[in-house]
């Protein structure tokens, strides 16, 4: 799956008085991605390639196209991307970082082929699971994404979504983890990137849905927090990630999943985020940006269809928050 971005952009072209989701646009536009090989922006997006075909199967499930990739050619890609110790890298010959093993994780649950990776995987899920652990630190309880230590809540999360996914959460010490999200709250009820860091939209729900896969939701300052994240919404409907910032499609995920897991969703303008959505799409040859006037690409394709899914849009199959 390639992330080059366009050839289409969003909002091109008259726009119709009623919008719509082009649904089979859409499915034909990732479909494509990976046959612009001959494109110097599908090599130079490789260090994302695992991350990409997440997203763009994830958008093609939402859009109830779950066939529109090949099973098994996806699985073998999948697989061709792991390491003797059980992580992932973006594509084969990267290094393993927590992020890839995630989406990889991520894939293999999606297409029910987790069995493939005990039959033809580097140790099966328990080698992940211990990967993943082992980027935990004893004392912090946060998670780096490497061998070389950066630490991030990205990672924290990370870690939850995959080992709650392989059913190994009992590898890794979740009461740590969760008292270091707790340093990393602020007086605004949202979460930074690490203790003392400014509050973001992207952090909050990293912070939020692991709070919620270890059943600690009591800990959020909802009434807060969901003031915060409302405020995020925009004159044109649009969220942003912070304040004084321009609205950007991947919002109406990380701020709208955040609402949902918190129940606040009904917080926001659904109407307009909707119409901001759909103005951000290409109507000819499909995908999705992350503002109308810009080039679309499968990362902002797949997080407006997932904020559509939050939405409630029909025809759509419905995401879960976390």
């Amino acid at each position: 799956m390639s992330l080059v971005s366009g050839p289409g952009k969003g909002g091109s072209g008259p726009l119709p008085d009623e919008l719509e989701l082009v649904m089979e646009k859409h499915v034909k536009y990732i479909q494509s991605l990976d046959t612009r090989k001959n494109e110097l922006g599908y090599w130079l997006t490789e260090h994302l390639r695992l991350n990409g075909v997440y997203w763009g199967l994830t958008a093609l499930h939402l859009l109830r196209h779950p066939d529109a990739l090949p099973r098994q050619d996806t699985i073998d890609f999948v697989l061709s991307c792991q390491h003797e110790n059980g992580g992932f890298g973006a594509a084969p010959g990267h290094d393993p970082h927590m992020l890839y093993t995630v989406s990889a994780v991520q894939i293999l649950v999606t297409v029910n082929g987790l069995d493939k990776l005990e039959q033809n995987g580097k140790g099966g899920k328990n080698r992940v699971g211990q990967y993943i652990a082992a980027l935990q630190n004893p004392e912090s309880g946060t998670f780096a994404g490497d061998e070389w230590g950066e630490t991030d809540t990205r990672f924290l999360y990370g870690a939850f979504n995959a080992l709650s996914l392989l059913h190994l959460m009992h590898l890794i010490d979740v009461a740590k983890a969760v008292a270091h999200i707790q340093e990393c709250a602020n007086f605004d009820g949202g979460y930074g990137v690490s203790p003392g860091a400014e509050s973001h939209s992207g952090q909050i729900f990293t912070c939020v849905a692991a709070l919620a896969i270890a059943g600690r939701l009591d800990l959020v300052d909802k009434e807060t927090l969901g003031s915060w994240l409302s405020e995020r919404q925009l004159k044109n409907g649009g969220l942003n990630g912070r304040p004084e910032k321009l609205e950007d499609v991947c919002y109406s995920w990380w701020v709208l999943s955040s609402l949902a897991m918190i129940g606040k969703l009904h917080w926001i303008d659904r109407e307009k985020l909707s119409k901001f959505i759909l103005k951000c799409q290409d109507l000819e040859m499909g995908g999705i940006a992350d503002r109308p006037g810009d080039t679309v690409d499968v990362f902002h394709t797949h997080f407006g269809i997932a904020g559509l899914s939050l939405l409630g849009y029909d025809g759509l199959e419905e995401i879960d928050p976390i």
